[in-house]
């Protein structure tokens, strides 16, 4: 464990799951949120990305591209309800340049002036103008992190079951993948939990679905399906909250028979892949994932 490792988590428990557990709106999560992406970003990063929108949806990507060339769909984190692209540029920065293709962030619509099914509604939307572009869905890998992971498998099954053109590969991490909220780590890791209070998923819950069916797959992927998947990477560690969100969705994945890689990490924080200016550990995992786009889309090393 790196000493900024440690750092963090002091940071993270203390100060920002304490300040999550009073917030007591979406919107001052919203504010927190993009302040503390500032903060992580020591500037403002996103200024030098492409401002482009995908039809009806804006986005930002790290590069302008060709229509043919690959591309990275990624969907930022927030529980839905938070997050941008811009809390989410070093991230993308980062992983961009270690897969060596241009990542595109849709800005999608967030709960709860936009409920549910709006956020996946974009998702494919954005999906649908990026292969309008010329884009061909065999050079765009999906992923996302935390609800935006969920979202990416959430396109996934989608695409899967409506019998279209699937990307190369998905990837996500920790996503939040069950609305239910049935998994057991949600209560046997309350305490270990670095950064989300679990006694607030059931609020944030209610913001997102707005009295919908939690279990509906364009929400909860866990209860999609994946007939002729490709490949799924999945990072997520073992003592967070939505731990088993990812070992479940897995097994989910594998019993479609789908090839997935799911890395269980240690003690670390919900998406400590957010962090690759900071965090040695993001960084590795970061790369990690650029080399399975890289693999998935056939790139040279």
């Amino acid at each position: 464990m790196s000493w900024q490792l440690k750092a963090l988590r002091v940071f993270l428990r203390l100060g920002v799951k304490r300040s999550l557990r009073r917030q007591r709106d979406s919107y001052s999560a919203r504010r927190a949120f993009e302040f503390g992406g500032w903060l992580n970003a020591r500037g403002r990063p996103w200024r030098s990305f492409h401002d482009e929108a995908l039809g009806r949806v804006p986005a930002l990507w790290t590069a302008s591209t060709e229509p043919e060339a690959p591309v990275v769909l990624y969907f930022h984190g927030g529980g839905y309800v938070s997050g941008s692209p811009r809390t989410h540029a070093p991230l993308a920065r980062y992983l961009a340049r270690r897969a060596g293709v241009a990542l595109c962030l849709p800005a999608y619509r967030l709960a709860p002036d936009h409920p549910f099914p709006a956020a996946f509604d974009d998702a494919v939307a954005a999906w649908e103008a990026l292969v309008g572009r010329g884009h061909a869905p065999g050079r765009i890998v999906i992923g996302g992190d935390s609800a935006g992971g969920g979202l990416a498998l959430a396109l996934l099954a989608h695409l899967c079951t409506t019998g279209r053109a699937r990307p190369a590969g998905v990837f996500a991490f920790s996503p939040f993948a069950d609305l239910t909220l049935s998994g057991p780590s949600l209560s046997e890791n309350a305490h270990s939990e670095i950064l989300l209070p679990a006694d607030r998923l059931e609020r944030l819950r209610e913001r997102i679905l707005h009295g919908a069916d939690p279990s509906d797959p364009r929400i909860s992927p866990l209860f999609g399906a994946f007939a002729q998947s490709p490949a799924v990477f999945i990072q997520a560690a073992r003592t967070e909250i939505l731990r088993d969100d990812a070992l479940r969705m897995a097994e989910r994945l594998r019993a479609e028979g789908v090839s997935v890689r799911c890395d269980v990490w240690g003690n670390l924080p919900h998406v400590w892949q957010f962090f690759p200016g900071w965090l040695p550990e993001a960084r590795l995992a970061l790369g990690q994932v650029g080399g399975f786009i890289r693999e998935q889309l056939r790139l040279e090393s």
